[in-house]
């Protein structure tokens, strides 16, 4: 190893589509440290983010990385849905000179960290108690629909899930929903449930609803704006369309604890909905959560969390993916 590399230094990461966390860690039992922050946009790919995080810490290079990313992982080459980042993980390994390099999905990251949230940083939004040794459900909103989950090993450890849920179809409820997932279809020939329950997703039911009551624009064209025309001066549409978000994403989460039978629990992190705050406890979430027919009274007891962590969790599930501890 060439002086410049730490021999147990870890470099990890929580990509999204709009930001790149970065942290480092000194060795495996080393506290997760130097975590920052950068623009996905700022930088042409993943790996001028590294350099520029790399660069800037001090600590030489990593022995190893481990990074989670808002991606499938199905192969050497990942190529990002919601960003134009595209790399070869056998490259980003040889030019780091990395001993060990793993790739995982940002929300199985998520994932892994959860059982080590502690409740100062979760806040229930109805249900129950949750029983310690079942299946737990995960999903959160942001620049696109993350989905994953906890599973019980059978040997008091965990088996994450990784899949792209985000990415189900899922039925209108109401007529104003159908216009929306209409208006999606036509827009981009699909409406999967990241379509609506995302930021962009957000700005485009606004525009939707606009477009269908004659309102002008006003020129609310982020996610950000829109949230706060709804929550500040309560914008009728954009209050409507941050509704609708809400509720959809109470039809996933509980489409999500039904299919995991996830009665240790549904966690719900991303990007937009710990911003919301307490509002997010009185929106059309929990009841279209728990409006599943006969399943309703199984679904009531279910408690529901917000993660309000201020640091990604993210990244100490990297760490422990890491390690291999599942």
């Amino acid at each position: 190893m060439s002086p410049e590399t730490s021999e147990t230094g870890r470099l990890l990461a929580d990509v999204g589509g709009t930001n790149a966390r970065f942290a480092w860690q000194d060795d495996a039992s080393a506290p997760v440290s130097d975590v920052r922050v950068l623009a996905c946009a700022d930088f042409p790919t993943l790996q001028a983010a590294m350099h520029s995080y790399l660069d800037g810490l001090g600590h030489g290079r990593p022995a190893m990385a481990a990074i989670a990313i808002a991606n499938p992982i199905t192969g050497d080459q990942v190529r990002m849905t919601n960003h134009d980042w595209a790399f070869s993980q056998a490259a980003v390994k040889a030019e780091f000179g990395l001993a060990h390099l793993r790739l995982l999905n940002d929300f199985t990251a998520l994932a892994l960290a959860l059982p080590d949230v502690p409740a100062s940083e979760l806040r229930q939004v109805g249900g129950g108690v949750g029983q310690p040794d079942k299946a737990k459900a995960l999903l959160g909103a942001g620049t696109g629909l993350g989905v994953s989950g906890l599973l019980p090993d059978g040997a008091g450890g965990w088996v994450p899930l990784e899949g792209e849920g985000g990415h189900v179809t899922l039925p209108a409820v109401s007529a104003r929903e159908r216009l929306v997932m209409d208006g999606l279809t036509r827009l981009y020939g699909r409406a999967s449930a990241e379509r609506l329950c995302s930021g962009q997703g957000l700005v485009d039911a606004f525009t939707l609803l606009c477009e269908a009551d004659g309102v002008a624009l006003s020129g609310l064209g982020t996610p950000a704006a829109v949230a706060d025309a709804a929550l500040k001066a309560r914008q009728p549409q954009a209050l409507e369309a941050l509704n609708m978000l809400c509720a959809m994403l109470g039809s996933v989460a509980g489409n999500l604890a039904l299919t995991l039978g996830a009665r240790g629990g549904v966690f719900i992190g991303g990007g937009i909905v710990p911003r919301l705050g307490s509002w997010f406890d009185s929106s059309p979430f929990r009841e279209r959560f728990e409006s599943k027919g006969r399943f309703q009274t199984y679904l009531k007891d279910v408690p529901v969390w917000v993660i309000t962590s201020a640091q990604s969790p993210a990244l100490l599930g990297a760490a422990r993916a890491l390690s291999g501890l599942r």
